[in-house]
């Protein structure tokens, strides 16, 4: 009985440490191992490639006392086997490595917290093709990197190498390259929108009964500006003024898509932004709040450089107007 019991608690924890989740916060993350029949220091060292002495201090344990069955153990990520690069040495192996979506998080967010880590790349390794984030979803945000000549878990664990997969093609990424605003290039000529199914919004003016009835999308002013519509029918409208700056990034120069950040209105608001100096306006999805750097203090919003250009704002700050739903 006592072999049966070994050799199934053994599968069943096996079984666990096949998907790692972090936890902790930047930079002291770690991920969380239950010792098995006859590991040790050593063992468990050589399957997370970590020092085993740092992997006993770490754990503020005696190196010399050893470890024990059903124990649970902290193990460290740092430079020596924690990576958020795609290629390895042909000898390492990449285990992904996730985060649980809590409440509230946004890809932006998630980026940050885990080692500035770039959407692009988030949006890679999770198959994603939107910014949308479900709480309880599982997120790779980086990998453990193991020898495969020495760690079990490159053979065990069937998630070894995912990265390495091809992956099917996704649409264009909305990666940010620097927070730091620059000046706007010039914009290249736009190509014909993507077609999307036909969005009915219904508006009631507020000095008559007609109504106006919207049956396709426009393109003109923002790719989402049906959503703005949807979000501001029926709801008092906050307006703020403010001085606008943007940021590097490859969407919206085809699409219209284009994505700003903003400290007054929650994740997945679209603002309409007028620009004071032209009287143009466009509308953009808040992606997370304004990044807390210097060159942002004071600013009302940051924008994406394709809608700064949609605005014809020719300088690096722009005086502008947003609205949107009063929450």
């Amino acid at each position: 009985m006592l072999v049966f019991f070994s050799f199934v608690t053994s599968n069943f924890l096996l079984a666990q440490q096949n998907k790692f989740e972090v936890k902790g916060s930047a930079p002291d993350i770690y991920v969380e191992h239950v010792v098995t029949p006859k590991e040790n220091f050593y063992s468990v060292g050589r399957m997370f490639n970590v020092n085993p002495k740092e992997l006993a201090s770490f754990n503020h344990l005696h190196f010399a006392s050893g470890l024990n069955i059903s124990q649970v153990i902290k193990i460290p990520l740092d430079k020596n086997n924690f990576t958020q690069e795609k290629d390895a040495a042909a000898n390492v192996a990449l285990i992904p490595l996730y985060h649980t979506v809590a409440a509230g998080e946004t890809l932006y967010r998630l980026g940050v917290n885990y080692n500035k880590v770039s959407l692009a790349s988030l949006k890679k390794w999770n198959h994603l093709t939107s910014d949308e984030l479900s709480v309880g979803n599982q997120m790779i945000i980086g990998f453990l990197k193991v020898d495969k000549t020495q760690s079990s878990l490159a053979t065990e664990n069937p998630m070894a190498n995912a990265e390495k997969t091809p992956e099917p093609q996704v649409e264009k990424k909305t990666e940010i390259q620097t927070a730091k605003p620059v000046v706007s290039p010039p914009s290249p000529e736009k190509a014909k929108p993507v077609e999307e199914k036909p969005i009915t919004t219904a508006i009631q003016t507020s000095n008559s009964n007609t109504i106006v009835t919207n049956n396709t999308p426009d393109f003109t002013k923002g790719y989402f500006k049906n959503l703005y519509i949807e979000q501001t029918t029926d709801k008092s409208l906050v307006d703020k003024s403010g001085n606008g700056s943007f940021f590097k990034s490859t969407s919206g120069w085809q699409d219209a898509k284009y994505y700003c950040f903003c400290n007054n209105a929650g994740a997945g608001t679209v603002l309409k932004i007028t620009n004071n100096a032209t009287g143009k306006s466009v509308y953009a999805k808040v992606l997370d709040a304004i990044p807390d750097i210097s060159q942002n203090e004071g600013l009302l919003i940051v924008v994406s450089n394709a809608a700064a250009d949609a605005l014809g704002a020719g300088e690096i700050k722009f005086d502008c107007v947003i609205s949107f739903a009063k929450q």
